[in-house]
């Protein structure tokens, strides 16, 4: 991560935003985005109301769509390792549609359970709030698995 980009923005020097940089790279299997700078590569994760105002109310996702769903809860699922030192699971299901639920499980302990709606509208105000939404998911993880660790051992 360039030093720039944390001068210009704090938020990009925060483990969850350099995790989602790591997973939304990982999608780029044509190195479309090699170079391009962090802002750039988490752009598509962030839905001002402008942008929100152009999609559709309702429609089906597309497969990009999911794979930022999935890149923005596996980056949760990376942090609540990192924490508990446990393999933390993403599970999702989703419809046709995008309706569906995602599940991060620790050993047999369900931490995070989420129902999923519109995911074709999938997406923050800015990456501060994504941040800001990680960090409560990941908060509320990390305490089940705290007052649960026998649960979260199996």
């Amino acid at each position: 991560m360039s030093n720039a980009a944390i001068e210009r923005d704090p938020v990009f020097g925060t483990d969850f935003i350099q995790e989602m940089l790591r997973q939304m790279r990982a999608l780029d299997s044509y190195g479309t985005w090699d170079g391009q700078p962090p802002e750039a590569v988490l752009a598509p994760l962030v839905l001002t109301p402008e942008r929100k105002g152009v999609i559709p109310i309702i429609g089906d996702p597309d497969e990009e769509t999911i794979a930022r769903v999935k890149a923005f809860y596996n980056a949760i699922a990376v942090l609540i390792e990192k924490e508990c030192g446990m393999l933390a699971v993403t599970l999702l299901h989703l419809t046709h549609e995008g309706f569906g639920r995602i599940l991060i499980t620790v050993g047999k302990l369900v931490v995070l359970d989420r129902t999923l709606r519109d995911v074709h509208r999938f997406g923050f105000d800015s990456l501060s709030k994504m941040k800001t939404e990680a960090d409560k998911l990941l908060s509320v993880a990390l305490e089940l698995v705290g007052r649960h660790p026998d649960v979260a051992g199996l």
